[in-house]
């Protein structure tokens, strides 16, 4: 879809929306039913979410599509019974299938959201929802036009410290929110890239179906490093943003129920290790919400230390999120939420901490199926975090301020 125009591609959405009509709903599934479901993609993330489904009781695994071999035998391995095809329509021709996960890469995310909702089935999305904005506006008309449940892989959406931020805010305990800083970290070993995998001695061009995960790219001949580390290029990937950011700006714009961003801007680089890699490992991103909502959100790859979190700034009390910072005594790595009073203008509060559990995500949309509710992820903040995360490419690959307007206008570039 690269090389389409926002023309072609948007003209080809409306040929997609109308047909949905074409297709028949699924059957409405009582609360006690067995959820059928299918995968799409079966790589590292795909096999995590395998192992998600696997456990959640009202649910059964029945067959997975995946372009390599070698997957299609490490599921076959972990879900003996399964049945397993190289191609996914043949997945979703399947009558007796409820609901797909969709696991591939990034790049083929509107393929498979557009196709799993056109043949009646419930979708579960891996974020980011998708590659391009124009890709975003398309899946988001699609699932809109349908009755079908569609929960998007942002996890987040489903934590206990989104719903304690939320009441607390709700309860005017922050006061107004001009600023909120977010951030996350991570590192490894020297000489060793973030995402790099080995390339296993199995993958050629007779065991992946490389037509088929190019999805309409030029083909350049097989490429088994591109294929097992798709992440690193902007032909299939968005890199650190659509992989970690999207999380954290989702979380964060359900709490302050943020629409999309009015402009972005990014800057950074490729500093930590030099691999080859076209997509930036060191980061700062600014994004501009209409109401006088700033949010910056800042990544390296060089260093572990801080982790990941939020602290929401507010005129009335700080609401600090941190996940993963390792702490200097100890060595653990706690989850903590936490209210902070501003005691200028709330001189009798007191720090508050977050008790909320976090819910099933894979349980949450398989629920939602049974009971026909909307999932914790809805297809809306999918839309808006994933517009936010292509904002912030767009700013950087472009090296200046980019407008939501500028963004919806580019033509989509790997």
């Amino acid at each position: 879809m690269a090389a389409n125009t926002r023309r072609e591609f948007l003209k080809q959405a409306a040929i997609g929306a109308a047909a949905l009509a074409a297709y028949p709903p699924p059957s409405v599934l009582g609360s006690n039913d067995r959820v059928r479901v299918g995968m799409i993609g079966v790589g590292d993330r795909g096999e995590d979410l395998l192992k998600q489904v696997l456990q959640v009781p009202n649910a059964q695994l029945v067959a997975i599509a995946d372009v390599y071999t070698r997957r299609r035998e490490a599921a076959k391995q972990m879900a003996p019974g399964i049945q397993t095809m190289d191609d996914h329509r043949r997945l979703l021709d399947m009558k007796d299938i409820d609901g797909v996960i969709v696991a591939s890469p990034l790049h083929i995310h509107a393929r498979h959201f557009v196709d799993t909702i056109k043949a009646g089935k419930h979708l579960y999305c891996e974020k980011t929802m998708t590659w391009s904005i124009p890709e975003a506006e398309e899946c988001l008309a699609t699932a809109k036009k349908s009755d079908r449940v569609v929960q998007i892989g942002l996890q987040r959406e489903s934590s206990g410290s989104l719903a304690d931020t939320r009441k607390w805010i709700k309860d005017g305990l922050a006061g107004r929110i001009t600023q909120v800083e977010s951030w996350m970290s991570r590192n490894t070993a020297h000489g060793k890239g973030q995402w790099v995998r080995p390339v296993p001695s199995d993958c050629t061009a007779q065991n992946v179906d490389w037509k088929a995960f190019l999805d309409g790219r030029p083909d350049h001949g097989f490429d088994p490093y591109k294929f097992i580390n798709w992440r690193l290029f902007w032909e299939f990937s968005g890199g650190n943003i659509t992989e970690n950011m999207v999380h954290q700006i989702a979380w964060i714009q359900t709490a302050l129920d943020l629409p999309e961003p009015s402009a972005a801007c990014m800057s950074g680089g490729i500093f930590s290790e030099k691999d080859g890699r076209e997509v930036p490992d060191t980061i700062v991103v600014t994004l501009e919400f209409p109401e006088d909502v700033v949010v910056t959100w800042q990544s390296t790859f060089n260093n572990s230390h801080y982790g990941l979190g939020e602290r929401l700034l507010g005129s009335d009390g700080t609401i600090e999120h941190v996940s993963g910072a390792t702490d200097m005594v100890t060595g653990r790595s706690p989850e903590t939420i936490r209210y902070c009073p501003e005691k200028v203008n709330r001189p009798e509060g007191i720090v508050l901490t977050g008790a909320s559990k976090n819910q099933n995500h894979m349980a949450n949309w398989i629920d939602c199926i049974c009971c026909r509710q909307t999932p914790n992820a809805s297809v809306d903040i999918g839309y808006r975090s994933a517009i936010a995360a292509h904002m912030a490419n767009i700013a950087y690959r472009e090296k200046r301020r980019v407008t939501l307007a500028e963004a919806k206008a580019a033509v989509p570039q790997s």
